[in-house]
């Protein structure tokens, strides 16, 4: 944890320097507990969306099945949108990226929050076509509030005060079924990008 010299000075990790990975590995590791919805067929995808068009504010994220060898790639396997009380997981190795989804990602009144948004981005676009409006990069916006730390982890710690697991980060996201720790990693990650878009416009 923090010395009892930076205490003393209030100084405060993550904004005055950096917080360190002992100082994030410190914080108790939290998950989304709430309900988590896997769309793998377009009339499921019909209804997620539209529940989704009604949410002013999304986090946002993806997984893609990790590359080992040089010149390996794959499309994204998932996408994650939190919602208020529920995340949506969209399976894209079922659905690929159709329309409905493509108007979640293209509605500039819907702002969705996420960090290394660019990479993401151009994996979907890869995908299909679009033109993308309303995302919010979490890592530029740290910066502007004066935040040392600007990955999803980092973050998450700063100005959450909790830490996500990683454990399933690299794991095999093309599986035609996806484990429950898979489920619940992919949606605590968006979970945690809403939870951040809405702390830092506090600050």
């Amino acid at each position: 944890m923090h010395s009892l010299e930076e205490r003393q000075h209030g100084v405060r990790p993550g904004f005055e320097r950096r917080m360190t990975k002992e100082e994030i590995n410190s914080y108790p590791i939290r998950k989304w507990k709430g309900p988590v919805h896997l769309i793998c067929s377009s009339r499921e995808l019909t209804g997620a969306v539209k529940k989704l068009s009604r949410e002013p504010v999304l986090g946002f994220d993806t997984e893609t099945r990790p590359a080992f060898r040089k010149g390996q790639k794959y499309f994204p396997s998932l996408l994650q949108l939190a919602g208020e009380n529920s995340v949506y997981l969209f399976h894209l190795k079922h659905l690929g990226l159709q329309e409905p989804l493509i108007s979640i990602l293209a509605d500039p009144n819907i702002i969705k929050a996420g960090v290394s948004l660019g990479h993401d981005l151009r994996e979907l676009k890869e995908m299909a076509p679009f033109e993308q409006a309303g995302f919010v990069g979490l890592g530029k916006m740290s910066k502007e509030k004066g935040i040392k730390n600007h990955g999803l982890r980092g973050l998450a710690a700063v100005v959450l005060e909790l830490r996500i697991s990683k454990s399933a980060q690299t794991s095999n996201w093309a599986r035609d079924e996806l484990t429950q720790s898979q489920i619940r990693y992919a949606a605590t990650d968006a979970w945690v990008g809403r939870e951040l878009y809405l702390k830092l416009l506090q600050i």
